[in-house]
């Protein structure tokens, strides 16, 4: 989309959370200085008010205001047997989605408010049997601290990985961080990628502890050995740890988790075979894991823990998106179809209100799911915040 030069006011939201807006630029009176002339690029300025309107929507939708957490389905209180725990750290990370690429201060108050309202709503605890759950808490902790600084965050997030990493056990399969901590023996990809990536942004956030660097290349190479094919498809637990055989399913969510460790590692050691692993793992997802008519992501679900996967895709997809060390082919193939989803999402998949769905080619209706309506406005945010960011390295 060609360049173009305007003078350019733009006032974002208040505390109420109004759609932002851009006016008119008054008239110049003589005996005032003129403005200077500011460069903009078309596509960042609509994709930026597109990422706002879904945001505003998503949390006018969702966020229960007495209780500090994201309500399961649009509009209604969640009861305690349909708590999801692990929804609530990606649901959040929409919210840090829009604080760092607005910068507006009003989003800095959810942070505060959802880290006493998750734990009030989860027993008084941020401590889960399901230890993938905890990890996604954790890396929502510590992008709060990123953005924050708040030392609280960071703590919570250093003891949650104490915890986690209590649950590698060598008695199945020779290594891997189990699934649940009642259940040892299951080792699984969903409860492995994340673990390496918060010991990876722990190394980088916190000191460069060798310990942490070792923890994120231990898991690595395990679940390289155990759960990945030389294709890069992402099996998604093991079955047999005698045979070492593995369930075959794949899934979005495993596919961008695994990518996202070998990128944080690439970017820490420089070692090549870290950075051809993460593409292994997007092309098989972009390949195979998809809507082939739409050319998207395909549907995991319009509810229930699938509708959240592309979530978890995307928001590494667009890191590796950005990795300057790709080649020029490679670039242009993740960018076309990075793309494209967001295209196909705005385009077809965008209900009355933002509303969403588990299919992107689909508009979603006044029922929708937390878990789809966070997948789709991850996508939107990644979107806005791609163009942010190839704006910068323009300038």
């Amino acid at each position: 989309m060609k360049r173009f030069l305007f003078y350019i006011l733009f006032s974002l939201l208040t505390f109420n959370i109004y759609a932002c807006s851009s006016g008119e630029e008054p008239e110049t009176q003589s005996e005032e200085p003129e403005q200077p002339e500011v460069e903009v690029n078309e596509e960042l300025e609509y994709w930026t008010k597109e990422a706002n309107k879904s945001t505003i929507a998503f949390v006018k939708h969702f966020w229960n205001k007495e209780e500090k957490y994201f309500n399961n389905i649009m509009g209604q209180d969640t009861p305690e047997d349909d708590w999801g725990y692990w929804p609530q750290a990606h649901a959040m990370d929409i919210v840090i989605d829009a604080y760092v690429r607005s910068q507006n201060q009003t989003w800095l108050t959810y942070f505060d408010a959802w880290y006493t309202g998750v734990k009030k709503k989860s027993n008084g605890s941020y401590y889960n049997d399901f230890v993938d759950d905890m990890e996604w808490i954790c890396l929502t902790m510590i992008r709060l601290y990123e953005h924050s600084g708040e030392k609280k965050y960071l703590n919570t997030a250093e003891d949650l990985w104490r915890v986690i990493k209590k649950n590698w056990n060598e008695q199945y399969s020779g290594g891997g961080i189990a699934w649940k901590q009642s259940q040892p023996q299951s080792k699984n990809s969903c409860s492995n990628g994340p673990a390496g990536i918060i010991a990876a942004r722990l190394y980088q956030l916190n000191g460069k502890k060798a310990e942490d660097l070792e923890w994120a290349k231990k898991i690595f190479e395990w679940q390289t050995a155990k759960l990945v094919g030389p294709d890069g498809r992402v099996y998604d637990h093991i079955t047999n740890h005698e045979t070492g055989e593995r369930k075959d399913w794949f899934f979005t969510y495993n596919q961008g988790t695994y990518m996202g460790m070998a990128h944080e590692l690439y970017n820490i050691t420089g070692e090549e075979r870290y950075l051809e692993w993460a593409k292994k793992a997007a092309n098989y997802c972009i390949k195979n894991l998809i809507d082939k008519e739409n050319n998207i992501l395909k549907d995991e679900g319009s509810g229930g823990d699938g509708a959240l996967f592309k979530a978890v895709f995307v928001r590494y997809f667009v890191k590796l998106i950005l990795e300057e060390d790709l080649t020029s082919p490679e670039r242009k193939y993740y960018v076309e179809f990075f793309n494209n989803n967001a295209k196909v999402l705005n385009t077809k998949g965008t209900g009355e209100d933002y509303h969403y769905s588990g299919n992107w080619a689909w508009p979603g209706n006044k029922h929708c799911d937390l878990n789809a309506q966070t997948s789709a406005c991850a996508m939107i945010e990644a979107k806005a915040y791609y163009e942010m960011m190839i704006d910068k390295q323009k300038k």
